[in-house]
């Protein structure tokens, strides 16, 4: 059970890394854009879902979540399909509390070099 926690730790990390960078880092910006632009103006229901998959990462998380578990068979506590559904849960929460955490490190981040900026044009205009 204990190896079966760890991974569950471990596989988490590249859903993560996968679903914040598809849906908030620059090198998919034109990418989100268009699929923000198609998620609130296409006609059809089911395409406007499809495309804002892409712009959540709460619901991207979910999808790499499915084919991470289908390329690594990954189950939690059963084996067979209680195992899948309990694992991909499993996975899609830890991937998002790492989510929540890198963005608030981000923020503390912008903040202190916002502050520091701050700090150095006050020094500099006396």
């Amino acid at each position: 059970m204990e190896s079966h926690i760890y991974y569950l730790f471990v596989l988490a990390l590249p859903v993560a890394c996968v679903a914040w960078t598809v849906t908030k880092e620059e090198i998919f910006r034109e990418a989100r854009e268009f699929c923000v632009d198609r998620s609130k103006n296409c006609n059809k229901l089911i395409k406007r879902k499809f495309f804002y998959v892409f712009t959540c990462e709460y619901c991207f998380s979910h999808y790499v979540t499915l084919i991470t578990l289908f390329i690594t068979k990954y189950t939690l506590i059963y084996p067979g399909w209680r195992g899948y559904i309990i694992a991909f849960f499993a996975i899609v929460w830890i991937a998002n509390v790492y989510m929540s955490l890198y963005n608030i490190i981000r923020i503390d981040l912008k903040k202190e070099k916002i502050r520091v900026a701050k700090e150095e044009s006050e020094l500099n205009g006396d």
